[in-house]
């Protein structure tokens, strides 16, 4: 059982296998339970419009997926109003300057603006014209531009470099703020300030707690934590 209060931050840990993927697919409903149910704001998640639902959460996955179009549209893709607006609607102005500060609270407006065309420089299927680091962001972004109440990242910061991570878990931070967050984390930095810690073994909860007290435990987090401490180190 997990219980977990609007607007709190839940980073999740364990080895790979664990089941944190698996656990927060259960909320947008990209699997069903076989016993027990998931609840959101008190109403079984099965009780839900499945597209009002999935309305109110964003997902930032380790290899989000980017479409070949323009900088703004892949940023457009987290509102269908936005989107339409930016392929030609009236009210482009209004649209670009929504993308635009989407994108500068993601800290992609930087990068972005340095591209050939800006915000339209077309980036291939998939985003093969961004770093990892890049294309993490116009994921962030896509997602502030939904607005959702609810955010899930599944090791959003895995495959990036460690300038990179900061610059992406500074992003995080500003799109998690006042959102219900779960953050699955391969990197324990990104969850060191989450309000609580869970860490799961072969689909279940074996600890939870703050990242210090977890530490101070001297459990399997802090086995994960001190392992990745010592791997630093060495380089």
């Amino acid at each position: 059982s997990l219980d977990v209060p609007a607007g709190a931050t839940i980073g999740l840990a364990g080895a790979t296998g664990a089941g944190k993927s698996t656990l927060v697919k259960l909320v947008p409903r990209l699997h069903d339970t076989d016993e027990g149910r998931v609840t959101v704001d008190g109403r079984d998640v099965r009780a839900y419009d499945l597209q009002a639902l999935r309305d109110d959460i964003a997902v930032v996955e380790q290899n989000p997926y980017l479409f070949s179009g323009t900088v703004a549209e892949n940023v457009a893709y987290g509102d269908s109003e936005v989107l339409a607006a930016e392929r030609g609607d009236a009210d482009a102005d209004a649209a670009r300057e929504r993308v635009v500060a989407a994108a500068d609270a993601a800290a992609a407006d930087g990068f972005v603006s340095d591209l050939p065309a800006g915000y339209d420089t077309e980036i291939g299927e998939r985003g093969v014209k961004l770093s990892g680091g890049q294309r993490q962001r116009i994921a962030i972004a896509r997602a502030l531009l939904n607005d959702p109440a609810i955010i899930i990242f599944d090791e959003a910061t895995s495959d990036v470099d460690t300038e990179t991570e900061e610059e992406i878990k500074a992003s995080i931070d500003r799109l998690i703020e006042d959102r219900t967050a779960f953050v699955i984390a391969h990197r324990l930095s990104t969850i060191r300030d989450a309000d609580r810690v869970v860490v799961l073994d072969d689909g279940e909860i074996i600890e939870s707690g703050t990242h210090d007290r977890l530490v101070a435990k001297s459990g399997e987090y802090a086995a994960l934590w001190d392992a990745q401490v010592d791997d630093a180190r060495a380089i």
